[in-house]
């Protein structure tokens, strides 16, 4: 599977596959501002363009997003992407239990608006539901 580098930087990768035209993303570090804020914006801008309704998060690598984050991808970020047409996200969860918790949260929000989530262990088992569908 071809996949183009859509953002590459210490902090994250984030790729577009046209076969499957998912949008998937790996944290390599925590993330936080700025650089948060545009680094899901552009997910969003690259879904759009595409046409695209499925998002795979590699979450492993990314130990909390902090408060200010969590309020802005809430009030800011998922109505720009449900709006581009997000409506499938496979998550490989963060280790970390508080990371989990924050998620768990997300995806009951995001989940009583439409996205269909699953978690997964395995990258592979995300990517396989996602082009299943």
């Amino acid at each position: 599977m071809s996949a183009q580098i859509v953002f590459e930087s210490p902090f994250a990768t984030m790729w577009y596959h046209p076969e499957s035209k998912i949008i998937h993303h790996k944290f390599h570090r925590n993330i936080y501002g700025q650089d948060y804020r545009d680094f899901f914006l552009l997910g969003t801008q690259t879904l759009k363009d595409h046409s695209a309704q499925k998002w795979l998060s590699d979450d492993q690598g990314n130990a909390l997003a902090g408060p200010e984050e969590l309020r802005w991808g809430i009030e800011v970020w998922f109505p720009k992407t449900i709006e581009a047409g997000w409506k499938y996200w496979a998550i490989v969860q963060n280790k970390n239990i508080l990371g989990q918790i924050i998620t768990d949260k997300l995806v009951k929000e995001y989940g009583a608006q439409g996205v269909e989530v699953r978690f997964f262990t395995d990258i592979a088992d995300a990517f396989q539901w996602l082009e299943s569908i």
